[in-house]
Parts: structure tokens; C-alpha cells; sequence
């Protein structure tokens, strides 16, 4: 029988879910839990698993003072075949709950990440990107004799073969990042300080508790409002916390009770952030179709009226059918800004102008003004 959690089977049996507004923490073994799950619900998957560390001893600073690192028993596999068998399991029940359109997150380090990438290709996976998180304050290498492991790496992945139909905010994020594309490196530090949850001896709750930031910028990139993420490796909660706050659902899924309980009560405390701030990005694709002729049936140009470019060199008439003339040639606002500039194509929203009563205007304001009005 395939374990699909180090120390727990598939059999384990079903736990009550606990609730938190929208979010559900799911008390047991990942894999028997997803299988509760109906098929195709989930729209994004975020995945930190066990790294199989192999630590053979205790980590020490040059002081002598012990590394507080993963020691934990669900860090610990007999052989990487046990890890291989155990990541073909919850990969596989990802499958099954994941929307057509889903996609998956899973990060690792040097220990694992390779053989976790080609089990995912084993699966009919689809590799979109990896992505690397560039520690800006990581651990040194105490011994000095390797390189400091300075980042982990992030496999986004698409459910099936072509990866279409998939949520990639892309004018967002490059709206947020002045404009440029954002790319595939990202820095942050590691989690710390007031974000970092503490135990009752006043020492760190769980040894890879990851930053918000990081899961912010996941979730913003692959998701949209109300979508349904997934965390089959709940942990402390940094995925829920970060999907609450984001105006996602959520469902987290812990073996650990005590990790179950803390992320519970972090959860619970999220305020999600007003509608206005996380609404989804309008792009020029997304936006409702607005042909010429509205702007005319609604009044905001008048048949016989010219319009003109930017600094008055080009001038057409705008006729009653919502074509415009530019001396004999009749066509679309497009097609006459084209032929005015002598290209072979235009943007006539954006090209054209008309005189208001706030002066020289863009007819693509007065698109937005008819949007807006669709909007209501």
C-alpha cells in the first residue's frame, strides 16, 4: 500500500474539516483528504512538501549552538523511492481535484525540487516556469564547505499537456512593477519578526513557516477573486492567511493537530481587504466591447462633428452610421487613422480626438464613460 504521508496510509480515516469564513482546515493525511474533495474544484494549488533533508546529524553554528532545523519525523523517508512513492500520491490526487483551467505551485530545495519536477512530467503535467526565491537574508553555511544556499525554487505547473485556459495576471503584475515584465527571480527574506509564529516556549511554531509576500505575489499572479486555493501541506496556514486576506477561498490540509490549530486561529483573524483593492485587473481584452456607434446612439458625439489627432494634423467627419470620412474615403475610425498616418495600422480610440467642454478629449474617454455606465 502507497503511503501517501511518511507514517500515515491512505486509509486514514476522514477527520471533521474546521472552519474559519470561507477557509477549511482538513485534519489528517493529504492524500485521503483530497479524496474527499469533489473531482475538479480546486483553481490553484499551492504545495510545500517535505524536502527529504537527509540530515544525518545535528546542524551547529561555530559556537557549537545548535541550528534549529527540520528534524521533524515528516521530514524523514527511508529512501528516495519511499519520497518518489509518496510524491506520486498527493501530485496524483492534485490532478484529480484540480479545474481544467487550474494550476499548481510547488516548492522545494536542492534536495527534492529536481525529482519532484519529473514526477510532475511523469503525471502529463505541464511546466509553465520555474521560479526561483532569492533568500536576501538566508542561513550561511556554517562548515564552509558549500556554497551558502541562498534560494529555493518553484515549479508552476498547468494540469494538462498545452497548458491553456490557465489564470496568469500578467498586466497586473506589470502594472505593480513599473511596467516592466515581472521576472522569473524573485527576492524576499526569510519569514521573521512579528510574522513569525512563536509556541507557548517562545520558540518557532514550524521550522519552514514561509513569508506572506511570497504567497502574496503566487496567489495575485495565478488567481482571481473567490477562486478556491488549495494547500495539501497546510502547515502553519501562510497560504490561507494570505487567501483570506486576498478575497480567496480556501482549503488547507494538516496531519500535525497542533499546526492545524494554530493556522485555525491565524485564519480567523485575517480580515480580507476591501472588494475596490483586490477587484481583478481590467485589461483591454477583458473590457466590454464599445463600437464607435454607442458613443453617437448615447450622445457624447454628434453626427457632422470632426475629429482630429493630438496636434491637429489629421481631420475627419463623422458620419450618422458611426463611419468617419477622410476627404472622399469613407471607413472606421481605425482604418481613416491609418490612411491619415500612411501605416498600415491604427488605434483610432486612442488617435483621435474631439472637442468638449473639458477641451481637446480622446475619444477613448468617452468609451470608458460608456463602460463605466455598463458597469452600473
Amino acid at each position: 500500500m502507497v503511503e501517501s504521508r511518511h507514517g500515515a496510509s491512505r486509509r486514514t480515516p476522514r477527520l471533521t474539516p474546521e472552519k474559519s469564513e470561507g477557509s477549511r482546515i482538513l485534519v489528517g493525511d493529504c492524500v485521503a483528504q483530497m479524496a474527499t474533495l469533489p473531482a475538479e474544484c480546486v483553481d490553484l494549488v499551492f504545495a510545500d512538501p517535505p524536502y527529504n533533508l537527509q540530515l544525518q546529524n545535528d546542524l551547529r553554528r561555530p559556537d557549537d549552538s545548535k541550528v534549529d532545523g527540520v528534524t521533524d519525523d515528516w521530514d524523514k523517508f527511508g529512501s528516495f523511492k519511499e519520497y518518489d512513492d509518496f510524491t506520486h500520491a498527493w501530485l496524483k490526487a492534485c490532478k484529480r481535484v484540480m479545474k481544467p483551467s487550474a494550476t499548481l505551485w510547488v516548492i522545494g530545495s536542492y534536495h527534492n525540487i529536481f525529482r519532484v519536477g519529473a514526477i510532475l512530467q511523469d503525471l502529463d503535467f505541464w511546466i509553465l516556469n520555474d521560479v526561483v526565491w532569492r533568500k536576501s537574508n538566508p542561513m550561511p553555511n556554517f562548515r564552509g564547505r558549500r556554497f551558502t544556499n541562498a534560494h529555493e525554487t518553484m515549479i508552476w505547473a498547468a494540469r494538462d499537456p498545452g497548458g491553456k485556459g490557465y489564470t496568469f495576471n500578467y498586466e497586473a503584475l506589470k502594472a505593480g512593477n513599473d511596467d516592466v515584465q515581472v521576472r522569473s527571480d524573485w527576492t524576499f527574506p526569510l519569514c521573521t519578526g512579528d510574522e513569525r509564529l512563536k509556541g507557548d516556549n517562545g520558540k518557532k511554531l514550524h521550522p519552514t513557516q514561509k513569508p506572506e509576500a511570497l504567497l502574496a505575489r503566487v496567489i495575485l499572479s495565478a488567481s482571481r477573486p473567490d477562486d478556491l486555493v488549495l494547500d495539501p501541506f497546510n502547515g502553519t496556514g501562510t497560504t490561507g492567511a494570505v487567501a483570506k486576506k486576498l478575497g480567496r477561498r480556501y482549503v488547507g490540509i494538516e496531519r500535525d493537530p497542533d499546526y492545524a490549530k494554530a493556522s485555525i486561529k491565524r485564519i480567523a483573524a485575517i480580515k480580507p481587504l476591501q472588494a475596490p483593492s483586490i477587484a481583478p485587473f481590467m485589461t483591454a481584452r477583458d473590457a466590454p466591447r464599445v463600437p464607435f456607434t454607442a458613443l453617437i446612439e448615447r450622445g457624447l458625439i454628434t453626427p457632422g462633428v470632426n475629429l482630429v489627432d493630438s496636434k491637429k494634423r489629421h481631420t475627419v467627419l463623422v458620419r450618422a452610421d458611426g463611419a468617419v470620412m477622410l476627404g472622399e474615403k469613407v471607413g472606421s475610425i481605425h482604418r481613416m487613422g491609418a490612411v491619415a498616418q500612411g501605416l498600415e495600422a491604427c488605434n483610432g480610440w486612442t488617435f483621435w480626438h474631439v472637442e468638449t467642454r473639458k477641451g481637446l478629449t480622446p475619444i477613448d474617454d468617452l468609451r470608458a464613460q460608456v463602460r463605466a455606465e455598463m458597469d452600473l
